[in-house]
């Protein structure tokens, strides 16, 4: 088996028709030894930020000399990127080993694991065989019933901010979604909160109750920036001063207050961080294609928003970061996000606008995303079909003094990034 017959066995196997819950997972699992068993984790789940708060995490735990495993979704540039150790992605070699190990056992199964559980698997087989001395582990889809819920009692379970997002499989209401994301709380096991909406803090907080685990609120008052610009951001945070952070947006900081809270319960319970650690992985901590910088003259931005609350955060960073600017919007989005409140809240604050599609079935077409962007009110809209050419007209046409920004979904502003660099 080479790279491209492992991925292709590995995407073979879709989710859309299999039902939820997790007796597929454990019993892949089992077939497999239970590699998840003998491996200790980080578990974070919630709608926004989730990905942030597990990179700086696994940044800081990687730099305090503790052996760490990533696991995120979904990927930019190659699939190697959603499981890492110490920040190096799976080898080609290791992932295709794994893909073998679970190719040999599936026939095995009364029912075909999902493609997401495959990729769970793997990661388990991989993290387990590199003896990590903790894993931090996003969750797919929800909580409750996403596949990384097969761990037991994990060392902490993180819920970052919560928003209506995948309403079709986690409920219409945002207790409904927390209810599913707080799944992921144990029984008796360290719980961090990312503090946000009454009613959400309330949702995460019964269940926490019930399950007689530990709540750890995280305090974003004590928040004081100091340095914010497109160089990266300087904030202090209770008795830590001048913490350096290269990720933009005052959502970083809010997602930072969460992983330094989470390395604070996990040094409690034997997984000691120094100061100097925290301080180096903080900086260290990169996240490609959140409101990041490809290019300077104009300034060419990417970002991964792709539901309501990721445009009202990019809206935020757009006024802190770019005032005075013209923006060109480079937009892909999928038929399954609540584009139509996405795009009345960004159409306002565009000059010009390139209508795409991402490379995926639920892709919106660009003649339709073009006519919806027209329809508020915006004159200068191009609908293009290739997204290279979509992005050397923008550099053309945008003054070097203003700005470009690409986002809708991580499948078009993946493509950007390599393009550019």
């Amino acid at each position: 088996m080479n790279i491209q017959e492992a991925l292709d066995y590995i995407h073979a196997n879709s989710w859309q028709r299999s039902k939820p819950g997790l007796t597929r997972i454990e019993k892949l699992l089992s077939l497999l030894d239970d590699p998840h068993k003998k491996l200790k984790f980080v578990h974070i789940a919630g709608t926004n930020g989730k990905g942030s708060t597990s990179v700086i995490t696994a940044s800081i735990l990687a730099e305090a000399g503790f052996k760490t495993g990533l696991f995120t979704s979904p990927y930019l540039h190659v699939f190697n990127e959603r499981i890492r150790v110490n920040g190096e992605n799976i080898p080609d070699k290791e992932l295709i080993e794994a893909v073998e190990r679970v190719k040999k056992v599936v026939p095995h199964m009364e029912e075909l694991p999902t493609e997401f559980e495959i990729v769970t698997a793997i990661g388990f087989i991989y993290f387990e065989k590199c003896h990590c001395d903790i894993v931090v582990l996003e969750v797919g889809l929800g909580g409750r019933l996403d596949p990384t819920n097969i761990i037991e009692s994990p060392e902490v379970a993180v819920i970052t901010a919560i928003g209506l997002d995948h309403t079709m499989y986690l409920g219409d209401t945002v207790e409904k979604i927390a209810y599913e994301k707080a799944g992921i709380i144990k029984e008796g096991c360290e719980v961090v909160l990312y503090p946000q909406e009454k009613n959400i803090m309330d949702t995460v907080e019964k269940v926490a109750q019930e399950r007689k685990a530990l709540l750890n609120s995280t305090d974003f008052q004590g928040i004081i920036v100091k340095k914010s610009d497109l160089e990266g951001q300087v904030f202090s945070l209770g008795f830590y001063e001048d913490l350096e952070i290269s990720l933009l947006g005052e959502y970083q900081l809010y997602n930072s207050a969460v992983a330094i809270k989470v390395v604070e319960v996990l040094s409690k319970k034997g997984f000691k961080v120094s100061e100097e650690a925290l301080r180096r992985g903080l900086k260290k901590a990169k996240w490609p294609g959140r409101f990041e910088i490809l290019m300077d003259k104009p300034c060419f931005i990417i970002d991964g928003a792709h539901n309501p609350q990721g445009i009202e955060a990019l809206l935020t960073n757009i006024k802190r970061y770019l005032p005075g600017k013209k923006l060109t919007f480079i937009i892909g989005m999928l038929k399954d996000k609540a584009y139509e409140e996405m795009l009345d809240m960004i159409i306002p604050y565009g000059d010009r606008f390139y209508a795409v599609a991402p490379f995926d079935s639920r892709a919106i077409f660009t003649k339709e995303l073009s006519d919806l962007i027209a329809a508020r009110g915006a004159s200068k809209v191009l609908e293009v079909q290739d997204l290279v050419e979509a992005t050397e007209i923008a550099l053309n046409e945008t003054d070097p003094s203003d700005a470009i920004i690409a986002f809708g979904s991580l499948y078009i502003i993946g493509d950007i990034r390599e393009y550019l660099l």
